[in-house]
């Protein structure tokens, strides 16, 4: 997972960021509100870890812009000190999927938050196997079926394909993608990544005639959308009428 962590005390946010990479997480750490929200702008992550009280803004102001003014779906998760009632409901009203008490259980911390990852993805992804439309990747082979033929992919082409396939409708960002298809601290250049993204869409034919389609928002990243049989997506576009270039 890529997670996002609101907290503004150093040697509690070395702690979660350490609990984190140990179970092949992605750490991503910001000590005000402000910070945190200017990079959802152009950065998406699987999942939020907030603190309430942060200076200048808090986490319960973070979460209402998030809901609010982002229009974000993002799940998010309150690691606070503070446990009263009013605030766990105040929380959940406004949009908190989870909330946790400090100190945290490093264990109970790690399940709660890789369940509501896992509610965003393919509902498959436990059985080793996904099934989507006329696709069938099987994650322990590392092979991808289409209409029952197996698909010609290099490692890197399966890992984002799989990426794409289990956030169907959900915008990635550049360096989602990067960081969690290429992993190392290697930099992978935008031209790599869109020679690897035009390979995926060409390979497994993620174009409208087929039901799919697979398009560039400029200045973020991808996403991967599934038409229905009048070619227009969930949110009601039309084929070829985004205005994001399409590498």
């Amino acid at each position: 997972m890529r997670i996002a962590i609101l907290e503004d005390d150093p040697s509690q946010t070395e702690l979660l960021s350490h609990w984190f990479k140990c179970a092949g997480h992605h750490p991503h750490p910001f000590d005000q509100g402000t910070r945190l929200l200017r990079a959802l702008e152009h950065e998406s992550f699987d999942v939020v870890l907030l603190d309430w009280n942060v200076p200048e803004m808090s986490g319960i102001e973070v979460l209402r812009h998030l809901r609010q003014r982002l229009q974000s779906a993002v799940p998010v998760m309150f690691s606070t000190a503070r446990m009263r009632e009013e605030d766990v409901v105040r929380a959940l009203r406004e949009g908190a999927d989870g909330y946790v008490t400090k100190p945290v259980r490093r264990h109970e911390l790690l399940a709660r938050l890789e369940s509501l990852a896992l509610r965003r993805r393919d509902p498959q992804p436990r059985t080793g196997v996904i099934e989507l439309d006329v696709f069938r990747v099987d994650l322990e082979t590392r092979t991808i079926l289409r209409n029952g033929a197996p698909l010609q992919l290099t490692a890197k082409d399966f890992d984002l394909a799989t990426l794409l396939l289990r956030n169907v409708g959900r915008l990635l960002s550049r360096g989602h993608l990067r960081e969690t298809v290429w992993v190392s601290n290697q930099p992978v250049s935008s031209r790599t990544l869109d020679t690897h993204v035009s390979r995926v869409r060409s390979k497994l034919r993620l174009v409208p005639e087929h039901g799919w389609r697979l398009v560039a928002v400029y200045g973020y990243g991808y996403r991967l959308d599934r038409l229905d049989r009048s070619g227009v997506s969930p949110r009601g576009e039309q084929p070829g009428t985004s205005k994001t270039p399409v590498p």
